[in-house]
């Protein structure tokens, strides 16, 4: 029936067809110019009935396992604690690739796009399946970089469990603290993995102790380390009691010795270990009352009589539940300690029937899915990553998409493998699917069978909420999708010539359906394109790609930085709109106030005072409202956004027959005056900042932060380095990598994130508002 499988290579553009006779598929990772008919395979799938065996399966269970048997993880982490590389050995243990790819070598799977082979970093989150003892487990790769926090955003959406990587020399550091909030965000399941425990200065009480005290988590130790640094060996399973040593002349990790601790070759050994296994029995029945009946009922006396599996099973449930988090460690580059992850995944992290999503239950097994990435592909367009949370995903199904309101066709169904895929005749719910042609739908979609679906479900959810008086959250929970951040950088992009204006529209066009983040406008002054980004190396990559991608040489401007505006004093304003247009009069009087709101707001705050009709609010409330909106994009001051404010409309006239464009044109007008009588305030992005450096190069990076109007909260300890904590204007810190390079001779790394907007001095705005005039000299 299914004899023939497509195996793709998105990097490569071309698509290769194998015939395989058993039925069965694999990683390729063999050179692709020397792929032939016909491939060596390490796995031997087949869909023959009758056939018995362990390492023999059924097309349909490769295709789409029992839901109990999927977990769909990402693995999450500070930039450089080991991510790419504890995934390329997941594959690698898991059966799909043949050799160990390496982050510095620029081979990994994952890791697959130009920039990041280059930079030893991850851009994009890449999507793998793969199979661990009988689990299917979708993994998904994540970036560490702050400016690329929507990719690891988007992919929370869609994830059942996490695994947080941590370097055991450092422990939680600045970026493990965002990823760990946007978990939280999503009441994501999650288990952590103390990497490096090889490194020097690797501690594991302290990456635990981080662990508890900067994310007030509570960890559960599952395992104990075999000597650290140099002298790392294997680890301790608290559970079972077992040590697990590495072969120390095997190459690849494979080979390691599961050993029952005794008494005469381990003592002290053991004694920590049912020292360690009580104390983790004593917080686990603390957290769990199934467990806590069954340990103080039969084991009172004796705990180490409680079963393994016991244990295990109020674990999960403790990490369902997410009342504490199973810590675990190992050596990824070492290739040390990475079964017992893989193990513990599919033991502790939950399966997708086990992840309660309330709005599936309005869809009754209609099909639902969401979409939270999408790709392009030179030969086959547009390809989307879809979440499938009920109902059944087949090739050539014709689908609506409810936030663009249109119905479209998919031609094809892969499983995704990092860029190479995998053809498949249907997927079911609980899966990671990749579909080719889909041409509108972009990221953050939800996907359904029909429209007719679609209002069915929306009847019964409309139904479900009005009996909890929640109406309004209904629509929320049929359109979830992911929460783009408003950019910080800015810069104006030009094509080579006027002649390929069209192509870059395109890729801008393209890039922003990949990347929600990434934000494009046109300057109403200069008629310039406008890049606006999350930072300099997220302006920096897209800039390479357009390059390498679309082959258009483009010219970047000097980048700015994205200010906000706001107003000190309360002011009133009129104005009256009067116009002919044909033999129609249209006549609109407003009279509106602008102040300071009580509370920070991204967005005005619209109020109507007693004396404006409700009749004549209902038919303008859009009007005014886009109005008001509209006049807040560009203030007074740098034609930045403004925010802060709250508007109250105090007399509103509109002479019969008049059209609402005329209302918000009257509106917006009488908000500009306003603003522009009111005292201004500049407001400029302030940065939360980390810097992790040696002892001996602290005087000079804190007298540069000093220079940089830089704040300085806090210097800790860590091992043998300091890490200075503070806060920093982003206009200060352009460029800081390569300041930070010289003056510590490259030893310090540094991390920011987007802490809030503040009040410049008098002082600086003065000097910000002649340097935009033009009237600074020298600058």
């Amino acid at each position: 029936m299914f004899t023939k499988w497509r195996i793709f290579a998105v990097n490569h553009q071309r698509t290769f067809s194998v015939h395989l006779n058993t039925m069965c598929y694999c990683k390729i990772t063999a050179n692709l110019k020397r792929l032939k008919t016909q491939l060596p395979l390490t796995r031997n799938y087949s869909s023959a009935p009758g056939i018995v065996g362990s390492d023999v399966k059924s097309l349909h269970s490769i295709i789409n396992p029992p839901v109990a048997k999927i977990r769909n993880i990402g693995i999450m982490a500070h930039i450089d604690a080991g991510k790419t590389t504890t995934t390329e050995r997941i594959l690698y243990y898991s059966g799909y690739t043949r050799s160990l790819g390496d982050v510095d070598d620029g081979d990994t799977v994952t890791d697959f796009m130009a920039q990041e082979r280059e930079r030893g970093i991850t851009i994009q989150s890449a999507a793998v399946t793969l199979d661990w003892k009988g689990y299917r487990v979708n993994l998904i790769d994540t970036p560490g970089h702050v400016d690329f926090t929507v990719e690891v955003e988007r992919c929370l959406r869609v994830l059942d469990g996490a695994v947080a990587v941590f370097d055991a020399s450092a422990g939680v550091e600045a970026q493990t603290l965002t990823v760990w909030r946007q978990a939280d965000k999503h009441k994501i399941p999650r288990i952590c993995f103390l990497n490096k425990m090889d490194k020097t200065g690797a501690s594991f009480n302290y990456a635990v102790e981080s662990i508890r005290e900067k994310l007030k988590a509570k960890p559960l130790i599952l395992q104990l380390p075999i000597g650290e640094a140099r002298t790392f060996q294997g680890v301790v399973d608290v559970v079972n009691k077992e040590k697990l040593v590495w072969n120390s002349n095997s190459d690849d990790g494979k080979d390691f010795e599961r050993m029952p601790l005794s008494e005469a070759s381990d003592r002290e050994l053991l004694k920590e270990t049912i020292e360690a296994r009580n104390s983790l029995i004593e917080q686990v029945a603390d957290l769990d009352d199934e467990f806590a009946d069954l340990v103080l009922g039969e084991f009172s006396e004796n705990f180490d009589l409680v079963p393994a599996e016991k244990l295990q099973a109020a674990v999960h449930r403790v990490t369902l539940a997410q009342a504490a988090v199973p810590v675990l460690c190992g050596s990824a580059l070492k290739n040390k300690g990475v079964q017992p992850l893989l193990d513990a995944v599919t033991t502790y992290l939950p399966s997708p029937e086990e992840r309660e999503d309330r709005f599936l239950q309005w869809y009754e097994g209609d099909l639902c899915a969401l979409a939270f990435k999408v790709l392009h592909d030179k030969q086959r367009g547009p390809l989307v990553f879809l979440r499938i949370y009920s109902g059944t995903l087949t090739p050539q199904l014709a689908v609506h998409n409810i936030n663009r309101h249109c119905t479209e066709r998919m031609s094809r169904l892969l499983l995704p493998f990092a860029d190479q895929h995998v053809e498949i005749p249907s997927l079911t719910a609980g899966n990671i699917a990749l579909t080719v042609g889909l041409k509108q739908t972009a990221t953050g979609d939800t996907i359904v069978s029909s429209k007719s679906s679609a209002l069915a479900a929306a009847r019964r959810a409309g139904r479900g909420e009005r009996e909890h008086g929640k109406k309004r959250e209904a629509e929320s929970l049929l359109l979830a999708g992911v929460e783009v951040p408003e950019p910080v950088f800015f810069c104006t992009i030009e094509p080579p010539s006027v002649a390929k204006q069209p192509d870059l529209d395109h890729a801008l066009e393209r890039l922003q359906r990949e990347d929600p983040s990434l934000k494009v406008k046109l300057d109403p002054d200069s008629g310039q394109t406008v890049l606006c980004g999350m930072g300099e190396l997220h302006i920096e990559i897209i800039h390479d790609r357009i390059k390498r991608e679309y082959g258009l040489e483009t010219y970047l401007g000097p980048l700015q930085v994205a200010y906000r505006e706001t107003i000190l004093n309360s002011v009133r304003a009129t104005d009256t709109l009067d116009r002919v247009l044909g033999d129609k009069r249209h006549l609109v009087s407003a009279e509106l106030e602008v102040r300071p709101a009580e509370e920070p707001c991204a967005v005005a705050k619209i109020e109507y005072a007693d004396c404006v009709g409700e009749d004549l609010l209902q038919a303008s409330r859009e009007a005014i409202e886009s109005a008001v909106h509209s006049a807040c994009l560009q203030g007074p001051l740098l034609g930045s956004p403004v925010q802060d404010v709250a508007m109250t409309l105090h007399s509103l006239v509109i002479h019969p027959g008049t059209s609402t464009t005329m209302v918000t044109a009257c509106i917006s007008r009488c908000m500009q005056k306003a603003l522009k009588k009111a005292d201004k305030q500049v407001l400029e992005p302030l940065m939360s900042l980390e810097v992790t450096v040696s002892r001996e190069y602290l005087s000079p990076v804190l007298a540069d932060l000093a220079q940089r109007r830089g704040n300085i909260q806090e210097i800790q300890t860590r091992q043998d380095n300091r890490v200075v904590i503070g806060f920093v204007p982003l206009a200060e810190i352009m460029g800081y990598s390569t300041v930070l390079r010289t003056l510590t001779s490259g030893s310090a790394t540094f991390a920011l994130e987007l802490s809030t907007y503040q009040a410049m001095s008098p002082q600086d705005q003065s000097a910000l508002l002649s340097q935009r005039s033009g009237l600074a000299r020298g600058l």
